[in-house]
C-alpha cells in the first residue's frame, strides 16, 4: 500500500483511481463495505485502488474544543488498512482551504487528481457546510466524468454499523459488541516510550503508549493480549490501564499495560493491545498502598478472565 499526502494532477496521466472516500475511523464493517467495493470496481477496470481521508478528520476540525473520541489514529488506520486494503491510502489535510470547496469544486478536485470512480457511503456529505449528500454526488458526478455508487447501510447485530455505535459501545464497557460492529477484536497500537518508571518501582513495570488521539473512547481497567513483544508472532496476556491516572496527578490520557510473566525491554518497540475485557472504571486511591493493593486484584482478574477467552 503507498500513501500519498495530496492528489496530483499527475494521477491523471496514470491509470486512475477507484477511491473510497470518507473519515475512515476505526476501519470497520461499513468502511470494509466501501473498500471491497473500490477494490472491485478497479480489478474490473484495470484501475488502482485508493482509500481518500483525512487528518485531521472533518469532526475534529469543525470541533475543536470537544472533538468527538478518536477510535484509530493514523498509525492504527495504516496497520488495519496494509493488511488487506486498497492499493493507495491517500490523507489529505483537512484545514480551511479544504472545508470552504463546494461539492462541485470537491468533485473536481477529485477529478484533476485521477480518481475516475468514486464510492461512498449512503450518509456522506462533503462541500462548505456539508452541502452536498450521497445523492448530490451520484446524480452530478458524471457530468464531471466521475462515476459514483452508494454503498448501503451495513448491519451487524441488529444495529446499524457506523463509527459513532462503536464509540458508544467503548463508552459502555461493551467490548463485544464493539467486536462485532468492527469486524475484530478493539485494539490500540504505538511505540512504548520511557515514562515515570513508577510501575516499576511499585513491582508492575508497564509499557507505555502515548495515544496520538485527543480524546480516548473509553477509560478503565482491561484485560488485555498484546502482540509485538520482544518480536514474538504470538499474543501475551497483561492488564492495562487506559486514562489520566488520577492517583499520581495525571492529566494526559495514556495507555499503561503489564505484560505478564515478562522482564524484558519494551522501549521503541511498536506493540497492539487488544481489549478483552473491561474489569472496572479508573478511579483515584487516597494513597499509592491502596493503589498497588487494587492493582494486585486487577492482575488476578485478569489472568481469570484471559484463561478462558
Amino acid at each position: 500500500m503507498r500513501l500519498l499526502r495530496r492528489l496530483s494532477p499527475d494521477g491523471a496521466a496514470g491509470a486512475g483511481f477507484v477511491a473510497a472516500v470518507g473519515g475512515f475511523d476505526g476501519i470497520h464493517l461499513g468502511h470494509r463495505a466501501l473498500i471491497a467495493r473500490a477494490r472491485a470496481q478497479a480489478r474490473s477496470a484495470q484501475l488502482t485502488s485508493m482509500v481518500l481521508t483525512f487528518e485531521p478528520l472533518p469532526k475534529e476540525y469543525l470541533l475543536a474544543q470537544q472533538p468527538p473520541a478518536r477510535l484509530t489514529n493514523f498509525r492504527e488506520r495504516w496497520r488495519v488498512l496494509e493488511q488487506d486494503g486498497p492499493d493507495v491510502l491517500c490523507t489529505l489535510r483537512f484545514d480551511e482551504r479544504l472545508r470552504s470547496l463546494s461539492a462541485m469544486d470537491f468533485t473536481r478536485m477529485l477529478v484533476r487528481g485521477g480518481v475516475q470512480q468514486l464510492v461512498i457511503g449512503h450518509d456522506f456529505r462533503a462541500g462548505h457546510r456539508g452541502q452536498a449528500d450521497a445523492a448530490w454526488f451520484a446524480a452530478q458526478g458524471p457530468a464531471e466524468g466521475l462515476s459514483v455508487e452508494v454503498v448501503p447501510p451495513v448491519m451487524a447485530a441488529g444495529i446499524r454499523v457506523g463509527s459513532g455505535a462503536i464509540r458508544d459501545a467503548l463508552a459502555a464497557g461493551d467490548l463485544s459488541r464493539a467486536a462485532s460492529l468492527l469486524g475484530r477484536p478493539y485494539t490500540m497500537r504505538g511505540r512504548v516510550v520511557q515514562g515515570e518508571q513508577l510501575g516499576r518501582t511499585l513491582g508492575f513495570p508497564t509499557a507505555n503508549l502515548r495515544l496520538a488521539r485527543r480524546r480516548t473512547p473509553m477509560d478503565g481497567i482491561f484485560a488485555v493480549r498484546l502482540r509485538g513483544i520482544a518480536g514474538e508472532s504470538s499474543s501475551r496476556d497483561g492488564v492495562a490501564s487506559l486514562g489520566t491516572r488520577p492517583t499520581v496527578g495525571g492529566v494526559q490520557p495514556l495507555l499503561e499495560a503489564h505484560v505478564f510473566d515478562f522482564s524484558g525491554d519494551l522501549y521503541g518497540r511498536e506493540i497492539e493491545v487488544e481489549f478483552v475485557a473491561r474489569l472496572r472504571e479508573e478511579r483515584r486511591f487516597d494513597h499509592i498502598e491502596a493503589m498497588v493493593e487494587q492493582m494486585h486484584r486487577d492482575a488476578a482478574a485478569a489472568r481469570a478472565v484471559l484463561a478462558v477467552r
